[in-house]
C-alpha cells in the first residue's frame, strides 16, 4: 500500500514556500544565528507587536517580559548545556537551532503536516552533521546536540522519538523510525554515574525501528533489520533480523532473505566497545556532582 499524495490550496502553498526559503536564506547567510531564531520565533508566536514595545523601552508585565527574552535562545539553557565533554564551538552554533526546532513544535503550525514536514527538513540541513534527501521528521523529536547526527536518503523519523548524539549517531537510508523510539549513544558507570562513555550508534539501511523501542549506545541495527515493538537493543540485530523482547533477541529472518542472513543465534552480540569514542577534558574545568554521593563500597 502506498499513501496518496497532499498538497495545500495554492495560496497557502505560496506562503510556506517563500517562509520556509526566507528562513533558510537567512540562516545560510553570515547573520547571526541567535537574531535569526529571535526573529523567526517572535513571528511564529503573533508576539511583533509586544517585542517591538518592549524594544522601544515600553511597559510590559515580567511575565511578557520573561516571554519575549526567551526567544531568543541565547537566553535559554538546555540539558545538553551542562555536559562536560561537549564541543563548546559547535554546540553554541547548534544550540540555537536547536531551540528554534524545539519552540517551532510548540507552535500550532507544527500540526500542519505539509508545511511542518517541510521546515524541520529545512532546519535539519543547517543542524545536522548530514542529512539526505526526502527526509520527513514528525512532532517532538529530540536530540541532545544535533551536529552529531548523520541521516540518509528518505528516512522517516515519527512523533516524540529521541535521538541521542551525545556520541555520534548515524541513520542509514529508508530507515523509519517510529513514534516513542529512544535512541541511545553514551551510557553511565554503573558503579560511578558521573562518569560518562560516548559510542557510535548505528542504524543501517532499510532497517525498521518500531514503536517505544529503545536501542542502546554503541550498538547496531543492520540492515533490513526490524526491531519489534518495545524491544530493548542492548546487542548488534544482524542483517536482516527481526529482533523482540528485553533485552532485544533474533526470533526470524525476515521472509526471503534466508539465503544472505547470518543464522539466528549471531544476534545479539555486544561489540560496543569497539564503538566507543574517548574524549578529553580540560584540567581546569569547573564541574560539580549533582548528587555527591559516598560511591565508596561498605567495609
Amino acid at each position: 500500500m502506498t499513501k496518496r499524495h497532499v498538497s495545500l490550496p495554492a495560496e497557502a502553498e505560496d506562503g510556506v514556500g517563500e517562509f520556509i526559503d526566507y528562513v533558510d536564506e537567512r540562516l545560510s547567510s553570515d547573520e547571526d544565528t541567535c537574531r535569526v531564531v529571535q526573529d523567526v520565533l517572535v513571528d511564529l508566536f503573533g508576539d511583533r507587536e509586544a517585542y517591538e514595545r518592549w524594544q522601544d523601552g515600553g511597559d510590559v508585565s515580567p511575565a511578557e517580559r520573561v516571554r519575549l527574552q526567551g526567544y531568543d535562545p541565547c537566553n535559554a539553557t538546555l540539558e545538553s548545556e551542562y555536559y562536560a565533554e561537549k564541543d563548546e564551538e559547535r554546540f553554541e552554533e547548534s544550540k540555537y537551532l536547536q531551540w528554534l526546532w524545539r519552540q517551532f513544535d510548540a507552535t500550532p503550525m507544527a500540526d500542519n503536516v505539509e508545511f511542518a514536514l517541510r521546515f524541520r527538513r529545512m532546519l535539519a540541513d543547517h543542524l545536522f552533521a548530514d542529512c539526505g534527501d526526502g527526509c520527513r521528521f514528525f512532532k517532538g523529536i529530540t536530540f541532545t546536540y544535533g551536529h552529531n547526527i548523520a541521516v540518509g536518503d528518505n528516512v522517516v523519523v515519527h512523533d516524540d522519538v529521541h535521538l541521542d548524539d551525545r556520541g555520534q549517531l548515524t541513520v542509514g537510508d529508508r530507515v523509519s523510525i517510529s513514534d516513542g523510539v529512544h535512541v541511545y549513544s553514551h551510557d553511565h558507570d554503573i558503579v560511578d554515574q558521573t562518569e560518562v562513555r560516548n559510542y557510535h550508534t548505528i542504524i543501517e539501511d532499510d532497517a525498521r525501528v518500531t514503536y517505544d523501542s529503545m536501542v542502546s549506545a554503541g550498538t547496531r541495527v543492520g540492515t533490513n533489520a526490524v526491531v519489534g515493538a518495545r524491544a530493548v537493543v542492548q546487542g548488534d540485530v544482524p542483517d536482516h533480523h527481526i529482533a523482540v523482547g528485553m533485552p532485544a533477541k533474533s526470533v526470524r529472518v525476515k521472509p526471503g532473505w534466508d539465503a544472505v542472513a547470518e543464522p539466528l543465534d549471531a544476534g545479539g552480540e555486544n561489540r560496543k566497545e569497539s564503538r566507543r569514542l574517548d574524549y578529553d577534558l580540560p584540567e581546569d574545568l569547573d564541574v560539580f556532582d549533582e548528587f555527591g554521593r559516598d560511591r565508596s563500597p561498605p567495609k
